[in-house]
């Protein structure tokens, strides 16, 4: 995802080392992580800004990844095109997104625009309102939810974000700000429950709330109104049809506790074009599994 759509300066990927910040006690804290393959799992090596706040990042670095629970070796015999997701690419798993007001900023500026357009216009937010971290020999900005709660909208606009996408960032900005949102507050919540603090606020619909859910807490949630899922949706189970909302559930709701795994590498093949060949190849293009 950070290789296709450019550098944000917010979550920073070379390829060989993840950057990007967490807020603790309010004031963000930068990292960076690489990895390395071992027989016994994926070790992470982490380099923090500042070593006392390491009882903060080393459990957002722990679930850094949405992990598949233990039903889905179940779901690949059921579904052949998982299967074949997974086999071709074994291991891709969405980054969990713990810093709520960057996951949101980032909901936000994806909204009717392609993904590359939007990651320009964060890199404009963080250069120009952000705060500059170094760590490990690489840089990466954060954005602070109490500055951003303080601009006028204009100044934002001037950054060619529109005049709504500006106001809500200002609005979601002082709701975090204030204490009245926090991703504590949303840990604790059921979906629903999650689903209707989130879509209360001006500019935050059920789409936006469905990935705070799925990449943010790491809930098997379906983003079914995404025109992206949609399409992947389509082209994997029903040979090529732009499905429904309401269809796009009903095509996914095998899925179960691994819907966030399997969102995610759907996702995935379909931004490297090989959704259609892989769905050909498992035989799954036509419809979903028969005991859906």
């Amino acid at each position: 995802m950070f290789r296709r759509t450019g550098d944000d300066l917010l979550d920073r990927w070379d390829g060989r080392v993840y950057v990007r910040t967490v807020l603790a006690d309010r004031k963000p804290v930068a990292f960076t992580t690489s990895f390395e393959n071992r027989r016994d799992g994926l070790a992470a090596h982490v380099v923090l800004e500042r070593p006392r706040d390491r009882e903060v990042v080393e459990p957002v670095v722990r679930a850094m990844f949405v992990k598949p629970p233990g039903e889905y070796r179940e779901l690949r015999r059921r579904d052949p095109l998982v299967d074949a997701l997974e086999r071709a690419y074994p291991g891709v798993r969405s980054v969990r997104q713990s810093n709520l007001f960057g996951a949101l900023i980032r909901c936000v500026t994806t909204q009717q625009v392609n993904l590359r357009w939007a990651a320009t216009c964060r890199r404009r937010l963080a250069e120009t309102f952000g705060e500059l971290h170094r760590v490990g020999g690489a840089e990466v900005y954060s954005l602070a939810p109490d500055r951003i709660a303080e601009l006028d909208p204009a100044k934002i606009r001037a950054l060619q974000l529109t005049s709504r996408k500006a106001e809500y960032l200002v609005n979601i900005a002082r709701m975090i700000a204030s204490g009245n949102l926090t991703m504590e507050m949303l840990a604790n919540a059921a979906d629903d429950d999650v689903i209707a603090r989130l879509s209360a606020i001006r500019g935050i619909g059920l789409w936006t709330a469905e990935w705070i859910l799925a990449r943010s807490l790491g809930r098997p949630r379906v983003v079914a109104g995404d025109l992206g899922m949609r399409k992947a949706i389509g082209i994997g189970y029903m040979g090529g049809a732009r499905p429904s909302e309401a269809e796009t559930r009903r095509a996914t709701a095998h899925w179960g506790e691994s819907a966030a795994v399997a969102q995610a590498l759907m996702l995935h093949a379909l931004a490297e074009k090989r959704l259609a060949s892989l769905a050909a190849q498992a035989g799954a293009s036509r419809h979903a599994p028969a005991d859906v």
